[in-house]
């Protein structure tokens, strides 16, 4: 269901559905790091740190940086599952991009707090995908209780050809390694 309720999903309709050459997809990198990984509703987590740059005069995130470090979750949730996103532009001609972004603030976020950053897959289209992502506060010892939510956002991304920026159909190597 799109977010205007009618299951339409303009990216899905027209004669832009034509694939771009898809390209296979590396085995997802070994390693112990700290996230999990999964398809439809699993939940991906990246660690961030606030470090001056991200602040504000007042001393807390500045609220656009939210936007930058969900980027960066989805960017490593992809390339966790053997997603590189430049090796897909260089070989296919395509690319994803954020076609909409709508974000809720809760609480800030201040210097030097580690945060969580989630991505978790919500939609899946033949063209685009809505994640559903936050950030949160990661607790400072395992006994306290859950991290806090601080934002939360849903973020549809589309897979278009670079070049001309026309929606295409996510290539199915690409959906298979998504749904894994």
């Amino acid at each position: 269901m799109t977010q205007d309720g009618t299951g339409n999903d303009a990216f899905d309709q027209g004669p832009q559905d034509r694939p771009c050459r898809t390209a296979g997809a590396a085995a997802p990198p070994g390693g112990s790091e700290p996230h999990e990984v999964g398809s439809v509703g699993a939940t991906f987590q990246w660690p961030i740190r606030i470090y001056w740059e991200d602040t504000d005069a007042g001393g807390i995130v500045f609220y656009a940086n939210y936007l930058k470090f969900f980027e960066r979750s989805r960017t490593e949730w992809l390339r966790s599952l053997g997603i590189e996103q430049q090796r897909l532009k260089d070989s296919t001609g395509c690319m994803f991009v954020v076609t909409d972004a709508t974000l809720r603030y809760h609480r800030p976020a201040r210097l030097d707090d580690e945060l969580l950053v989630t991505a978790s897959m919500i939609e899946m289209g033949r063209a685009s995908m809505t994640l559903k992502q936050q950030a949160l506060l990661k607790p400072e010892h395992a006994e306290h209780p859950p991290a806090t939510l601080l934002c939360e956002g849903l973020i549809r991304i589309a897979w278009v050809h670079g070049a001309s920026l026309q929606p295409r159909r996510i290539p199915v190597s690409i959906l298979d390694s998504l749904k894994n």
